[in-house]
């Protein structure tokens, strides 16, 4: 079966959805990433925002590209520093004018994977490091929001995970793990900024998708054609990512929170499709 057509560009005109709020985007790389198409279509949509990541990254990446495109601004922080994210913090509040809208977590590090290491052979260290960058630096970003009061009422945090969460798929590794925790850190914290400020937070169970983190685990090409034959609505790529994204910062969502929502074409609620069914009867 061939490969849905994917859309190269957005089906979606500016609707200036996010006109004057202000945010916080962790995690743009390159081109590729989600953390990079969000940005561009928070822009897109009249929202204004600091851009941030790890010095390492930031090395690594374009996202001084990023943020001469949409008139941003650039942080260095690394997101497992209590120090780092306070300083972010009052800078972003500084900069962009105002208390903050929104903030899109899009961090995400396996060193075991990285380093080649399999799930019943991790190194600790290494296992400890993963989960302070992709799960626990959540818990840090929304407590330094939270102890600074730096969130407008009705704002809205959101962070990107995976269905192996829930689900065992061998070569994720440890980051299935991380997402596990990540995820039950949105529910528990979006409680606690529900309740006192009026802020949701949520997570989106995004489809495999090829950015560079994404490429790194093992597998990954064919995991993500199984996906899609996989998927009713096929996979969804990193712009349809940012268009959700986008949904949920914008006032239409004011009263989700605290969900871990699937934008996978279905994947989640598939048992079998027939493609996969053909596949395995093929004589």
């Amino acid at each position: 079966m061939a490969l849905k057509e994917q859309p190269t560009e957005s089906i979606t005109m500016s609707y200036n959805l996010l006109k004057g709020k202000r945010g916080i985007i962790f995690g743009a790389l390159d081109e590729n990433s989600i953390a990079w198409k969000t940005a561009e279509r928070i822009h897109e949509e009249g929202g204004t925002f600091v851009l941030t990541n790890a010095p390492v990254a930031m090395r690594l990446g374009q996202i001084k590209d990023l943020a001469e495109k949409t008139g941003s601004e650039v942080i260095p922080a690394d997101a497992t520093s209590e120090e780092d994210l306070a300083n972010l913090v009052a800078k972003s509040v500084e900069i962009l004018g105002g208390k903050i809208d929104f903030v899109l977590h899009a961090i995400g590090m396996s060193v075991n994977v990285r380093k080649g290491r399999s799930y019943t052979d991790e190194k600790y260290d290494f296992t400890n490091k993963g989960w302070d960058v992709s799960a626990l630096s959540f818990h840090k970003v929304m407590q330094s929001l939270y102890k600074a009061d730096a969130m407008a009422e009705w704002g809205s945090i959101v962070a990107l995970t995976y269905m192996a969460a829930q689900r065992v798929f061998p070569d994720y590794n440890d980051m299935a793990d991380n997402k596990a925790y990540l995820e039950s850190v949105a529910r528990s914290f979006g409680y606690f900024f529900g309740k006192e400020k009026n802020v949701r937070v949520n997570t989106i169970s995004q489809s495999p998708t090829p950015t560079t983190a994404g490429q790194g685990v093992k597998g990954f090409g064919g995991f993500i054609s199984y996906a899609e034959k996989m998927s009713p609505l096929g996979n969804a790529t990193a712009l349809e990512c940012a268009d959700y994204t986008v949904t949920l910062f914008s006032d239409l969502t004011r009263k989700v929170t605290m969900q871990n929502l699937f934008h996978d074409g279905g994947f989640s609620n598939t048992g079998v499709s027939q493609e996969v069914i053909e596949h395995f009867t093929e004589e």
